[in-house]
């Protein structure tokens, strides 16, 4: 197909970036499944793969790396497909899926479950319930009486989000201090209880099947409120929906693999930096590279000091700082 023939069928021309991050996805997959503690040589592995190889290998890739693997793809995903919808709702481009305070209530939710000696899912479930209880918070204030605008709810967000800060140095002040090795990793983001991936991979690949349709509708909110007013968008509604739906997602992430900061943020804008600010492709490459990002951080976390295991999150400011520094340098 030529490019002209590209245009005219509204499939965005820069396929080819997606088909190389879907590539650089499969290899970090390649690398999560052999690195470790115990390190799986290329031929190993894909014995494993391939249905034979040693009991001990399958064990290792089946049972505990790859479902981690898939877990940290998918919380990935999450983050920056939520950042990247947090950054066209606000029309900011510094705008991520904490920014309004979502990890904040989520991690003392948590960290009152710890406290209360649950454990597991109900932590998990507690999670879920504190971002949600953010979520409805954060909107209830800054619509108020009327609207609301992008600039009201970031600053709605930003309280919000020193509020639960506020109340997560309280409860670790007053924590056991047995108990405050296990609140820490959760709140740096940690991947070694994710459980099942199937729930984060299938959210993931719900949320873009419903807002890809919308990328060019995306385009013209990105330009502001009023011009896409004054081209027959429902920006209202879209806007309501853009905010449930990211809500949702990091909520999802946050569950799974506790705060993991960066991510959302990063992608996103590197994303744009390097292919411009066309939703519909910024949309499914956030995707791709928000995964593949996670599952490279998380296998380093794994290797690094093996056998003991670092915070994801951890790993994800560490290389997410120098390489954003370096691309807005570039993009002067």
């Amino acid at each position: 197909m030529s490019d002209a023939e590209t245009r005219r069928s509204g499939i965005p021309t820069g396929i080819w970036p997606l088909v190389l991050l879907a590539l650089a996805a499969l290899l970090s997959q390649g690398l999560a499944l052999a690195l470790g503690s115990v390190s799986l040589s290329p031929d190993a592995l894909l014995a494993v793969l391939g249905g034979g190889g040693e009991s001990l290998h399958r064990t290792l890739v089946l049972d505990l790396r790859l479902p981690r693997a898939l877990a940290a793809f998918g919380t990935g995903a999450l983050l920056a497909l939520a950042g990247a919808l947090m950054q066209v709702l606000l029309r900011n481009p510094l705008a991520d899926p904490y920014v309004l305070g979502l990890s904040g209530g989520a991690s003392v939710s948590a960290l009152l479950a710890m406290l209360a000696g649950l454990g597991g899912s109900l932590v998990a479930g507690a999670a879920f319930g504190g971002a949600l209880a953010s979520t409805l918070i954060v909107f209830g204030l800054a619509h108020g009486t009327g609207s609301w605008t992008p600039t009201r709810m970031l600053l709605t967000g930003v309280v919000m989000a020193a509020g639960w800060s506020a109340l997560i140095s309280f409860l670790l002040a007053v924590s056991p201090v047995e108990q405050l090795p296990g609140m820490l990793y959760w709140l740096m983001g940690d991947l070694s209880y994710a459980g099942s991936p199937w729930l984060v991979l299938g959210v993931a690949a719900l949320s873009l099947v419903v807002m890809a349709p919308l990328g060019r509708t995306l385009n013209v909110l990105a330009r502001g409120g009023m011009q896409a007013a004054a081209l027959g968008v429902a920006v209202r509604p879209l806007e309501w929906t853009l905010y449930l739906v990211a809500s949702l997602l990091t909520a999802v992430a946050v569950t799974t693999a506790g705060s993991i900061g960066f991510v959302g943020l990063m992608v996103p804008h590197m994303l744009r930096l390097r292919l411009g600010n066309d939703q519909r492709l910024i949309l499914p490459a956030s995707l791709l590279a928000g995964g593949t990002l996670l599952t490279l951080a998380d296998t380093l976390a794994r290797t690094l000091i093996a056998p003991q295991q670092l915070p994801v999150g951890v790993i994800t400011a560490l290389l997410g700082v120098p390489s954003f520094l370096y691309l807005l340098y570039r993009s002067r």
